[in-house]
């Protein structure tokens, strides 16, 4: 019995959160409007082409935790 009360609350909840988030998103409840990048099909090939070039080209090699690289010289007195 409880069981049964548990799934379809859970249910419930999972309809009314589809609900919300699609007028929020979808219907534009709070303005706005849909990205020109997010519309246009030619930006979008045009971004796929770049990030699917090759060679990919980068800086030289970065030391992620220069901290911890360091070499510590002890000085005897």
């Amino acid at each position: 019995m409880t069981a049964g009360y548990i799934a379809g609350s859970l249910i419930g909840s999972f309809a009314i959160a589809y609900l919300c988030d699609t007028f929020v998103s979808d219907k534009k409840a709070f303005g706005g409007s849909i990205p020109k990048t997010v519309s246009d099909k030619e930006w979008w090939q045009a971004t796929d082409t770049k990030f699917q070039a090759w060679p990919r080209t980068a800086g030289p090699p970065v030391i992620m935790n220069p901290i911890s690289r360091q070499n510590f010289i002890v000085k005897s007195t």
